[in-house]
């Protein structure tokens, strides 16, 4: 090898590796475009679920909860509520009571408000938070509690 470093050596150095990461961006896009289908979850969105989303977007829910890691970290991960509170079995009868108790008043525990939800809101909330722990989040949150 050359003792010195030349200007086309660096040029070549250069263009090379823009080529490289080039074709790797390519690779990496041809992979999501060919993945993404076999995720998409769009299918299963009702009624329900899509009023439900707009409750949590009107209540801010994330400036609190995270959903699948996004979000605030002020209070517990939503996106597996659904299974770690009961699933189909019980779900919605805890999250009703939930959200109606709210908030707590338990001295030095952090309070959630009560946004004087309907049933009919609740259970759309509840059908939003079903539909997200049905997506597949590559086993996020890694623990059960979020």
């Amino acid at each position: 090898m050359s003792e010195s470093f030349t200007k086309g050596m660096a040029r070549n150095i250069y263009y090379g590796g823009a080529v490289f990461f080039f074709l790797i961006f390519l690779a990496l896009t041809f992979h999501t475009t060919k993945e993404m289908p076999k995720r998409d979850h769009r299918h299963n969105i009702t009624e329900a679920v899509e009023r439900g989303k707009e409750l949590w977007e009107e209540n801010n829910c994330i400036g609190c909860h995270t959903l699948i890691g996004e979000g605030a970290y002020f209070a517990p991960e939503l996106a597996n509520v659904y299974d770690r509170r009961g699933g189909d079995a019980g779900f919605k009868a805890f999250f009703n009571g939930w959200m109606k108790s709210q908030p707590l008043n338990i001295p030095g525990r952090r309070q959630m408000p009560n946004f004087h939800l309907t049933d009919q809101e609740i259970d759309d909330l509840a059908e939003f938070l079903k539909w997200t722990s049905e997506l597949d989040d590559n086993n996020w949150p890694p623990n059960i509690e979020g």
